[in-house]
Parts: C-alpha cells; structure tokens; sequence
C-alpha cells in the first residue's frame, strides 16, 4: 500500500515537471512569433532631408589672360661700391689736415686732406737737379772728347778692328755719360713724385668713415689715415633663386642698366619711402647657407647729395633692406593668386556648376602670384574657397543662388563641407 503510495507521488512530480517545461516552450515560442511580426511590420524612418546631396557653397574669381611684369622680392644689405684704407706712399710729419677730413664728412676727388712736411722732399728735389746738371755738362765733356779722338783717329793712317777703334773713339766713356744722364732724369722725376706724394688728396668723391692721424702724427707706408668709402653709388648685395636668374637683366656695359629695383628699409624708413636702383652685377657664386644666386644692386647718389633726389631717404652701410626686382615681361599668361595653387600642381575650376581639377603648368611665381601658361582659359571660374571634400564632378553652388533660391521661397538644406 505505501509502495503503490510513493509510486504515484512520483509520476505526478514528473509529469509537472514535463508540464512546466511545455509551457515554457510554448510562451518562448510565442514571444519569439510576436517579435517578429514587430519587426516586419515597423514603419521605416525617412530621412530624406539628411541623406539628400547638397551642392558646396564656394567663391570664385574669373581669371584674365594677357602680359604681366612679374616682382621679385628678394632681402640684402646695404655696401660700399668703393672702400679703401687711405695710406701714404711716403714718410713723415703731418703738418696740416682738411677740417673735412673727419669722420662723417664729405670730400670731393682730388681735394687735399692731409700735408706732409715737405722740406726734406724739397731738398731732395733740388739734389736731383743738381745731379742732373752735372750729368748733363759731363756728357758735354765726354762728347767734347770723342770729337777729339775722332779727329786723331783720322791722322792715324791704319785700320782698327771694331773693337779697338770703339775704345779709340772712347764709345763706351760716351754711352757712360748717357746712362748717368738718364739715371739722374730718373732721380729727378722720382724726388717730384715724392714731393707731390706729401699732398695726400681724396681718390674718389668719398664719404669719411674713420680718421686715424691728427696734426703732428709721424707716418710711414702702409699706416692706416683713415677709411673712405665712395658716396656716389652704393651696393645691395641681396640673394635670389637661380630658377629667377633667366629672367632678370644685368647690363654688358658700364654705362647700360640692368632691371629695375625698388628698395625699402621698413625698419627705418617711413611707409611709402623708398630709392630706386638697378642690377648691376651677377656675383656667379651661390650663398652657403641658402644656396641662393648672389646678385649686385647698385644705387645712384646714396647719400642724397644732388638736388633732384631731395626728400629721399638717404642709405646707411650695413642696412638689411628689401628689394623688388622687376623681372622681364611675361606674354599671353594667366595670373592668379598663389593660395589658389592646390596640391599636385592643380586648380579648382567651377564649370556647370560642378568642381573640375585641372593641372597646370606654372612658368613664374612671385611672392604673391602664379603665372600660367596652360590649364587654364581666360574667365575660366577659379574657385578660392578651400573645400575637405574634393572629388572631381561634385556639384559647387555660389553664395548669389542661394540667395536667389532663398528670395523665392524655397529653403535650402544641407551646407558647405
């Protein structure tokens, strides 16, 4: 009886459990069938103002061909064109001196600065002329004498070598006579050389830099008097790339102009001042540092002495300056800004109001523009407003359409990437 009791306990256990794991199943089912459907029958979200493609606003620039003078800007500093150390070429004492032979003074070529004593000079010169005088009257003797011998060469009937009849006509006493003839000529034009040589004058139209002898010092070759520096045309030795060299123009000549330079000292000079001058030279070494073409400007009348240059500035040795130099003209190209120059060599072009890239071909660039030969066609649109998307083709609007389409009721979604 208690057997059949515990046999039946057992069976309902089981068959609960089966129940409960049927009805699990089935909810699980059920649940799963209901989810579906949810998700079959769920209304899409349209997002249609999002995903819709919207032109980029841009600005653009029609470009024009035609002829252009290109301006190299190039850095350099002021030079002297002609810098000496002044130095006697003889000995002595300094007895008087220019009042403008001082530093920062002005002379003028061939005026007299410095005088040295010349009384021993004097003295000499009149010894050379002493010499001289009896050079000469000795000659006159000697030639006195060959007349002599020449006459008792003729009573003598018999016939000399060569030789011997030269001694006999005292030939060498007279080529003797001759030489101390001109060996005193010599002395005599070496000690008015020398006296003139007391007269220390300016070589050239000078600006004085420095003095280095007063009344009373004692000099001797290769002393140092002073430097002097050339006041009529000054040197800006500036620097430029060797790809620039080709159109730049140095003149062959003294007298002839190379291209045309404006320089300016912004440092110094007050906005709008400037001196004109002109290239002058082509050193034919590079910079070391820079590798850069050294190039020679040189500036008329520096120091603003001639009248036609009053109210310039006046240039300062040593001056770091700024020069642009006019390169030669440029025939049928198209200029644009440099900033508008993109990668690989490229322009962005606006053509039925889609971007186009072209390539192009750069002949010249300056600081500011680029200067074109292909790629571009006159009044093509260049787009300058700098795009993080760029794919050839991608639609482009400008700033006027939108305002258009704004004025006409219809409001534009989406911006410029």
């Amino acid at each position: 009886m208690a057997a059949n009791q515990n046999n039946s306990s057992a069976n309902k256990g089981q068959l609960s459990w089966k129940t409960t794991l049927l009805i699990s199943f089935v909810v699980l089912f059920i649940g799963s069938v209901v989810t579906v459907i949810i998700f079959l029958t769920e209304p899409a979200a349209m997002r249609a103002g999002a995903t819709k493609k919207t032109a980029m606003l841009v600005d653009v620039i029609r470009v024009k061909r035609g002829d252009f003078q290109p301006t190299i800007i190039a850095t350099g500093t002021v030079e002297p064109a002609q810098d000496i150390i002044l130095s006697p070429r003889i000995s002595g004492e300094v007895i008087d001196r220019s009042p403008r032979f001082t530093p920062g003074g002005f002379v003028m070529k061939g005026e007299t600065l410095l005088q040295i004593d010349p009384a021993d000079y004097e003295n000499a010169l009149k010894l050379s002329k002493s010499d001289l005088q009896q050079a000469i009257a000795d000659l006159k003797l000697e030639e006195g004498r060959q007349n002599v011998a020449r006459q008792d060469y003729k009573l003598v009937d018999e016939e000399l070598t060569e030789e011997n009849k030269a001694l006999v006509l005292r030939k060498p006493q007279l080529s003797a006579a001759h030489s101390r003839v001109e060996a005193a000529k010599a002395s005599l034009e070496q000690a008015k050389l020398e006296l003139q040589r007391t007269t220390i004058k300016a070589p050239f139209n000078a600006h004085i830099l420095s003095r280095n002898v007063n009344i009373g010092s004692q000099v001797a070759p290769g002393n140092s008097l002073g430097r002097l520096v050339g006041m009529d045309n000054y040197w800006v030795a500036a620097t430029v790339p060797v790809s620039h060299l080709r159109w730049l123009s140095f003149p062959d000549e003294e007298q002839e102009k190379g291209s045309k330079v404006k320089i300016k000292n912004r440092t110094a000079w007050s906005e709008g001042e400037y001196r004109t001058g002109y290239l002058y030279k082509l050193v034919g070494t590079l910079e070391d540092r820079t590798r850069l073409a050294r190039v020679l400007v040189t500036v008329p009348d520096p120091l603003v002495r001639k009248p036609q240059l009053e109210g310039k500035p006046k240039m300062m040795l040593g001056s770091f300056v700024e020069t642009s130099i006019q390169a030669e003209e440029l025939k049928d190209v198209i200029r644009i800004d440099r900033d508008y120059i993109r990668k690989d060599e490229t322009v962005w072009v606006m053509k039925d109001k889609k971007l186009r890239i072209n390539d192009i071909n750069v002949i010249f660039r300056d600081r500011k523009y680029a200067y074109l030969t292909s790629g571009l066609t006159e009044n093509d649109s260049v787009v300058t407003t700098n795009l993080s998307t760029v794919v050839d083709g991608a639609p482009l609007r400008l700033e006027s359409d939108t305002t258009k389409a704004n004025q006409g009721g219809t409001k534009s979604s989406g911006g410029a990437l």
